[in-house]
């Protein structure tokens, strides 16, 4: 396809190669801190400083990368983090840490021949400090999604979308520790194979999916499954994320065999985009806001072909800025499954209350 027929074909063709290269570059160097991490013993300790590391480096490449990619674009990225804590007295240590990983990042990565200053840095880091909102476009970055994963070695993600006048139009979710075929049994899948999965979306243009280090895309869909009974369902591996017991009582009202398959990060939304299980539930705590970034990217992902809602049944809105205003709870899942899902979820919340 010439690029041409691609643009008229995508309108956010140029968007949409920009933000893969981003996270691509970003989860690099995500992966490089989370082996550090394995191979010390950084989970005995309190210390929270490689995550820190990986996400200030992560949203340092993505910020960085998209600027360089579409330089004509005013930039807005809605983030989550900002230096503050990194000019600190005593943050000086860290700060160069970050810096040196960043450059040799960028480095290794060949497309880039240039060297970042402290400064640049944290400017950088700055760049994500936008409150987004109805109007214009915004990017919307988790550099990483799903901490507690990441510090595991287990499941995390690099997510970053793009918003326009108050709609995700585009997502790009790099979990590099996804195996890139269906973890589904079902789906004669196996988790042996190639690991890091990046999945993309546009509006209108169907999901994809391609190895981490680049290979030729595959188109993606939700499943097909209409009886509950069928279905496995996703949720947080963290039980402080979710609430289990609710989960079990919606999954026992659907009639669900299979136990949960628990996760970490977005990386639920891209299995369940390709058909790894059917249902995505996460009904958080009482008082617990969502944020726009933990959400957005995985949302167009399974809308390409499945649904997002909230508990009320409405679609989620990432307009209003920083945080998600909705009904408590989040369901993902096909078209067929999704009005008995919500029935279930309605029925359970009642007699919870």
């Amino acid at each position: 396809m010439s690029q041409l027929s691609e643009v008229a074909a995508n309108p956010y063709a140029a968007e949409l190669a920009a933000a893969k290269k981003a996270v691509a570059l970003a989860a690099r160097l995500c992966q490089r801190v989370q082996q550090g991490i394995l191979q010390s013993d950084v989970q005995s300790k309190a210390d929270r400083t490689p995550v820190t590391v990986a996400d200030y480096g992560s949203q340092v490449l993505v910020s960085l990368v998209l600027k360089k990619e579409l330089p004509s674009h005013s930039f807005s990225m809605v983030a989550e983090e900002d230096s503050k804590d990194l000019r600190k007295d005593g943050a000086q240590e860290v700060l160069e840490h970050i810096t040196s990983l960043v450059n040799e990042t960028i480095a290794n990565g060949g497309s880039y021949n240039m060297s970042l200053s402290k400064e640049d840095v944290l400017a950088a880091i700055d760049g994500g400090k936008s409150e987004g909102g109805p109007s214009g476009q915004h990017w919307i970055l988790d550099p990483i999604d799903g901490t507690k994963g990441f510090i595991r070695g287990d499941q995390y993600a690099v997510a970053l979308g793009l918003l326009d006048e108050g709609k995700v139009v585009l997502g790009v979710l790099g979990c590099p520790n996804l195996p890139l075929k269906s973890t589904n049994k079902h789906n004669g899948g196996s988790s042996r194979g190639q690991v890091g999965s990046l999945f993309f979306a546009t509006i209108g243009c169907g999901a994809e999916v391609e190895a981490l280090e680049g290979s030729e895309p595959q188109k993606i869909s939700v499943c097909s499954i209409n009886n509950p009974v069928d279905a496995s369902f996703f949720e947080s591996f963290e039980a402080s994320h979710s609430k289990r017991d609710l989960t079990s009582s919606i999954a026992e009202k659907l009639g669900v065999q299979a136990p949960p398959v628990r996760m970490d990060s977005q990386a639920k939304y891209g299995a369940l985009a390709r058909g790894d299980g059917a249902i995505f539930l996460r009904i958080p705590h009482k008082g617990y806001i969502e944020t726009v970034w933990d959400h957005a990217v995985g949302s167009i992902v399974v809308t390409a072909g499945g649904m997002v809602k909230d508990a009320s049944g409405n679609d989620l809105d990432f307009s209003k800025g920083r945080y998600l205003n909705r009904d408590r709870g989040i369901i993902a899942t096909n078209k067929y499954l999704m009005p008995v899902v919500l029935k279930a979820v309605q029925e359970a919340m009642k007699e919870e209350q």
